[in-house]
């Protein structure tokens, strides 16, 4: 296998990983608000599954696995 082979190879997984990402992003922004809004839902449980996507989205992109977006924001206070 030569090295434009590889270059392919690696390109082809990376658009694949982008419309996934892209995909739950929509699904995320548009879709859930929207259904909810149609079948009643709540804004909590609305909210928990718009997170619960984008989540999804960012580990489909080559983010963390072991569940740690959250620990990356900070906080100063000076």
């Amino acid at each position: 296998m030569n090295s434009s082979q590889i270059a392919i190879t690696a390109q082809r997984k990376n658009t694949g990983s982008v419309a996934l990402g892209t995909g739950l992003v929509f699904a995320s922004l548009i879709l859930v608000p929207a259904l909810a809004a149609s079948f009643g839902i709540g804004p909590s449980i609305t909210g928990a599954l718009r997170i619960a996507l984008m989540k999804a989205s960012s580990r489909a992109l080559g983010g963390s696995n072991n569940g740690d977006e959250a620990a990356t924001t900070t906080f100063a206070c000076h």
